[in-house]
């Protein structure tokens, strides 16, 4: 359980923000895991702490995302950071747009859900956004799962 909480926690502190990662830059490369003291090790713990004791209802899903996290191979592993990436650069209205089509999508087969994103490609801006409006995912409904895993509830 602690090194699945410590694979999440990195992760939480490895996508913080842009800010972090430019003054990473400029720092002297910190040392692996073993090597950290026990305060860097606590800083880059907590936010995962806190948001465990925070969100008690959600700690079998943190510990089932942190299970899945550790059994994904690399590439899959750094697609699922590329996507997290994609994600936290949408606007909301980009956000609710993808969970839409993600909710209308996952149960197509591949020829449908090639044909719907055809005709997706071929609307207008307008056109999108009336048909997100007609038809929303769930409130709190499922995030795209990563690949190589079912699906997960990261809710809203």
């Amino acid at each position: 359980m602690r090194r699945t909480l410590l694979a999440l926690s990195l992760l939480v502190a490895c996508s913080l923000s842009p800010a972090f990662a430019q003054s990473a830059g400029t720092q002297p490369p910190l040392p692996d895991w073993d090597h950290l003291t026990p305060a860097q090790r606590d800083l880059l713990i907590a936010p995962t702490r806190e948001r465990w004791n925070r969100e008690p209802e959600r700690r079998q899903q943190f510990m089932d995302f942190a299970t899945r996290w550790q059994s994904l191979p690399p590439d899959q592993r750094n697609n699922a950071r590329r996507g997290m990436q994609r994600w936290e650069a949408m606007t909301p209205q980009q956000q609710d747009q993808a969970r839409a089509l993600f909710h209308a999508t996952r149960n197509m087969s591949r020829d449908a859900r090639r044909d719907f994103m055809e005709n997706w490609r071929n609307m207008t801006p307008q056109q999108r956004t009336d048909w997100v409006k007609a038809h929303p995912a769930p409130p709190g409904g499922p995030a795209p799962p990563l690949r190589g895993g079912p699906p997960h509830d990261r809710g809203r």
